[in-house]
């Protein structure tokens, strides 16, 4: 049975976890790896070292990983002009250099989900660490094979960094679960805007390829930190990811055929669509219409990515007042000002990029408040989590690409527009027909109102 919590949902085993889901993470990891992966031991918590300054080394650790887990992705953006013109590539194959990552958050959880149950959680994210920054290096080498396997090696990397983290926060944070689970969502974003506003300076002083390895500086402080804040628990618990059977473990076998799973699918994967194709293509659109420097462009683009922090703090409150159904329309319709915007007055774009950028931080808090509200216990929660994200990302991967692709057969971009419209009213439609008030006689083991929801 599920039990609120402050900051997310606390089961039978004592552990907390959030309650909406940021981009790849959470619910997803945990669901397909207590599928797959079998039970080697009882469930044990490995004690975190006492004292004020473990615990903030452990916090400054998760963050430092967090600004990672998106920066280097959205780091290609402000310069796929440089990139499609070096490497000699359209429009559409420059996409796959931010789509391949998040094919990777719906498709490698299963990999994910084994390399931290055989290495554990703490050696398992320095191995990803590694990882991510072998990427980083071999997306830079020359040719388009290269760049294409370094970000497939990215997405991997990222997709363990995913998992790991909100089963890292409610083992050994369960405590203060909130506060971090916003620092992270936060850091997330910081990440993104970072690269997002320096990419195009470093580029113009060292070029872009340079300009994207610099960004390892920063895996190297995350793996630095981690491993100091770690260190102590190495090989203490390596069967925590996979979990265990429980009073919640018996599965409804019916579940994924309840509409609204597929609808709420439907819905993320609107979402995630929109996301990474505005990311992907922001900056160049900006410098197109706008007549911006590539700079200006990819720092003003950064303000889609920071906006996010009002969205993942600012939803949840509008959560406690109202049902999902009105929360989630407030949502898309500051999502749907972004495109419109930038067609019918883009002068003010600095306006539509902020009221896009809340609106896609706090559009992932809508949709899992819905699935915590409908999920009849917490392993069917965990379940629809796992099929509605990995559904979800699968559809997002083909964003930047779809958009790219668009804007290279018209030439301009109203077209791009209209597709991210569209995509907005996918999540619209799917999300209102999914927040409607379920009979009284629907679901038995999230009867509770989801709508206390805690900040991301």
């Amino acid at each position: 049975m599920l039990r609120h919590v402050a900051g997310g949902e606390k089961d039978g085993a004592g552990d907390t976890w959030p309650r909406d889901d940021p981009v790849g993470a959470g619910p997803v990891g945990v669901a397909r790896a207590r599928r797959r992966l079998p039970v080697t031991g009882p469930r044990t918590r490995t004690r975190p070292r006492s004292g004020p300054a473990a615990t903030a080394l452990l916090v400054l650790g998760i963050v430092l990983l967090a600004i990672n887990l998106r920066g280097p992705i959205v780091a290609v953006s402000p310069v796929l002009d440089a990139i499609t013109t070096d490497l000699r590539i359209g429009a559409g194959t420059a996409g796959l250099l931010t789509s391949l990552p998040v094919l990777c958050f719906g498709l490698a959880t299963p990999l994910a989900a084994w390399l931290l149950a055989r290495a554990g959680l703490e050696r398992g994210v320095l191995i990803a660490l590694v990882a991510l920054l072998a990427g980083i290096v071999v997306r830079s080498v020359d040719g388009i094979p290269a760049a294409l396997a370094g970000t497939l090696v990215i997405g991997v990397a990222i997709t363990v960094g995913n998992v790991a983290v909100p089963v890292v926060i409610g083992r050994d944070l369960s405590h203060r679960a909130g506060p971090v689970l916003g620092a992270y969502t936060a850091a997330l974003n910081v990440g993104s805007m970072l690269t997002l506003s320096l990419t195009v300076p470093i580029s113009a002083a060292l070029g872009w390829r340079a300009a994207l390895v610099t960004w390892g500086v920063l895996v190297v402080a995350a793996a630095v930190v981690w491993w100091a804040a770690t260190r102590g628990r190495a090989g203490g618990d390596h069967t925590r990811v996979a979990g265990g059977a429980g009073p919640d473990a018996d599965r409804h076998p019916v579940w994924w055929r309840r509409p609204i799973v597929w609808g709420l699918t439907a819905a993320f994967a609107g979402q995630a669509f929109a996301y990474y194709g505005v990311t992907a293509w922001l900056p160049l659109l900006l410098r197109d219409e706008r007549g911006l420097s590539d700079s200006a462009a990819g720092f003003s683009s950064s303000i889609f990515q920071v906006a996010a922090i009002v969205g993942a703090f600012g939803v949840p409150a509008l959560l406690r007042l109202w049902s999902p159904r009105p929360v989630l329309l407030v949502v898309c319709a500051a999502w749907s000002a972004l495109p419109l915007g930038l067609l019918l007055a883009p002068q003010w774009w600095p306006l539509w990029c902020g009221l896009g950028g809340a609106a896609q931080g706090g559009g992932i808090t809508v949709i899992f408040s819905m699935i915590v509200l409908r999920a009849r216990s917490l392993a069917e929660n965990r379940s629809m989590s796992a099929l509605v994200q990995g559904g979800g990302y699968v559809v997002a991967a083909t964003g930047p690409t779809v958009v790219g692709t668009v804007h290279e057969a018209t030439g301009g971009w109203t077209a791009p527009l209209l597709v991210v419209l569209g995509s907005i009213a996918l999540l619209t439609v799917a999300g209102s027909l999914s927040a409607r008030r379920p009979p009284a006689a629907a679901g038995g083991g999230s009867s509770r109102s989801a709508t206390s929801g805690s900040p991301r």
